[in-house]
């Protein structure tokens, strides 16, 4: 047992309110979300039928994975043309019943802004590879082969893609090399070209005249590359492609194109959540974020989903301690309103696996407490809360006896192949390796959303695109929305704080508590008035806490408000006793003021 003994700090100076601030948001990968003609994929016309199910959840915001014209190389990621809409899905029109369809029940949309890259059938690109000499050549990154002193052809440098492989894709008919970070039909544009600069900020105004209210801007920190392209250091000793992020990622104008970006965004009142990838340093995520620079109005920041990843990569083992996390948390939370910065608050997203299977040791007995648990730890911290779709369900990772061809994404694919080939150079198997697929691959949070104990969970009435978990007869939406124990529920539940108690839980200040303890992350919510006392066991059993006198009177003489067990958390003497997975929220008054 482990006792705080610091001083509790007093909250700062007010916290500027916004709309954003306050916001819930959910976001929705529309290829497994609800399929409204029965084709197998998820689409538009899907989505508006389950706009009630969204607004009894509680959320104020849907974020919408690109649903442009796409070859579909990477699921909607390669765009192809950013003012149409990927067939499949539905038309404009169908985006514009969304959007009014949301307006009406009182919630907004934000649109995924994809232009690091686009599809290598765009025809900026087509037009671009024609010739040397083209008028949209420049839009592109292209550059000359290294030739060795043995006639042999090499990239231009020696990134690797983060997709495996190199990061430079050969152009037989123009005879150069083109930069593409992720897949080889996903040609990076050329920022430093103002041309391209000019055009993604019409094909923002054009979907912010349609009502749209904001954007997520994907890996929008790799827009600035250094100049020069300059090889990466070797940090990965015998592989031919290192990685080079310190290069494409965090550039030296990228402040001044966030800038930019911006000011489209203001004249609409309209925000933007950037994707930024290493982006590590707290400084440089300030700079972005800082409300007196006008760059983002946050970032999403990825330590807690990288924590796990090993030195060769996401499919290579790390493992991670409560104060792993703990370090993490407390980082973000005190540095993000010491700069004047806000913080998105993630575990789940279309790129990362389901959290309650990543990040809690649970048995199935124990996988709704786990998952309230975490939705406690997370949903109550300072920040705006992104819930990805059936996060508020509990949805887990995929059985680990599925074989490998049940995982459609290109990113587990491609890394698998290399994998086993490597396997064979060395004689070695791949169970090392599978590991980590089964626990991290992006295919976990990309299966069907699991809407009835129907045929393929209701998600359609065809043959789905990806195969659907197979628990859905027991964890499924139809089975949770009337159950006031279910995870849904919990998930209303912290939503609903969130609304009701403000001041506190969205813009008090936030206080780490037992940090030294390795099973039980506690931290304080302090406003002026009110203050919030959040306990969440991480461990699979029972866990004894020392109460400080400070603590051990918030928690006699506050109110609990949420707790996952359903039944009042048990103090003796001055140790708080913990259940598996127990977490609770209590708020008491401060200062004489009554809640």
């Amino acid at each position: 047992m482990a006792v705080n003994s610091a001083p509790e700090r007093c909250p700062s100076q007010k916290v500027a309110a916004a709309w954003w601030k306050e916001a819930s948001v959910y976001q929705i990968y529309p290829a497994s979300f609800c399929d409204s003609n029965g084709d197998g994929l998820g689409d538009i016309p899907g989505i508006i039928t389950k706009l009630d199910y969204l607004k009894l959840l509680g959320v104020d915001v849907v974020w919408l994975c690109p649903v442009y014209k796409s070859p579909q190389v990477d699921m909607g990621y390669d765009i192809e043309d950013y003012r149409s809409i990927h067939s499949p899905y539905g038309s404009i029109k169908d985006v514009e019943n969304l959007i009014s369809g949301l307006h009406k029940r009182g919630m907004k949309l934000i649109m995924d802004l994809v232009v690091n890259h686009t599809s290598d059938q765009h025809e900026w690109f087509l037009e671009s590879r024609k010739s040397v000499t083209s008028e949209k050549r420049n839009w592109y990154i292209w550059r000359k082969p290294v030739i060795d002193e043995h006639g042999n052809r090499h990239p231009p440098n020696n990134w690797a893609s983060i997709f495996g492989g190199s990061a430079w894709t050969y152009d037989e008919l123009t005879k150069e090399y083109y930069l593409r970070l992720f897949a080889q039909e996903q040609p990076d544009l050329n920022w430093e070209n103002p041309e391209v600069v000019r055009e993604v900020h019409d094909i923002m105004k054009f979907w912010l005249d349609k009502g749209a209210d904001g954007f997520r801007m994907d890996v929008i920190n790799l827009i600035s590359k250094t100049p020069g392209l300059p090889d990466a250091p070797i940090s990965i000793p015998g592989e031919q492609f290192q990685p080079g992020h310190q290069f494409y990622a965090n550039g030296p104008r990228l402040h001044e194109f966030l800038r930019g970006l911006r000011e489209i965004l203001d004249e609409y009142n309209a925000f933007a959540v950037g994707e930024m990838p290493w982006a590590k340093s707290d400084t440089d995520v300030i700079k972005c974020v800082a409300a007196d620079r006008k760059e983002l109005n946050m970032i999403f920041q990825f330590d807690i989903v990288d924590m796990d990843n090993g030195p060769e990569g996401k499919f290579s083992p790390r493992s991670w301690t409560l104060h792993t996390l703990k370090d993490i948390v407390d980082k973000w939370q005190t540095r993000m309103r010491d700069g004047n910065g806000w913080n998105a608050l993630f575990l789940e997203n279309h790129d990362q696996s389901r959290s309650v299977s990543r990040f809690t040791p649970h048995s199935p007995g124990n996988r709704s407490l786990a998952a309230k648990m975490l939705a406690t730890f997370i949903g109550l911290q300072s920040g705006t809360i992104f819930v990805y779709q059936g996060q508020e369900l509990g949805m887990a990772n995929l059985p680990q006896n599925w074989p490998i061809s049940e995982y459609k994404d290109l990113e587990t694919q491609n890394f698998y192949k290399m994998a086993a080939e490597q396997a064979r150079r060395d004689g070695t198997g791949l169970e090392s390796f599978l590991k980590e697929v089964h626990l991290k691959a992006r295919d976990h949070s990309r299966s069907p959303i699991q809407w009835n104990a129907k045929a393929h969970g209701g998600f359609t009435t065809g043959v789905p695109w990806m195969r659907v978990n197979d628990d859905y007869v027991k964890w499924n939406a139809e089975n949770q929305i009337s159950d006031p124990t279910s995870v849904f529920s919990y998930w209303r539940g912290v939503l609903e704080l969130r609304r009701k108690y403000r001041s506190i839980l969205i813009y008090g200040r936030f206080d780490m508590v037992h940090h030294d303890h390795p099973a039980v992350f506690c931290y304080r919510r302090l406003s002026e008035t009110s203050a919030a006392t959040i306990v969440t066991n991480f461990n699979d059993s029972h866990q004894e806490l020392l109460l400080s006198p400070q603590l051990m009177l918030s928690l006699k003489c506050g109110i609990a408000v949420l707790t996952n067990y359903g039944t009042s958390y048990k103090i003796l003497g001055q140790t708080l006793y913990l259940r598996p997975f127990e977490a609770f929220v209590v708020i008491e008054q401060r200062n004489g003021h009554h809640l």
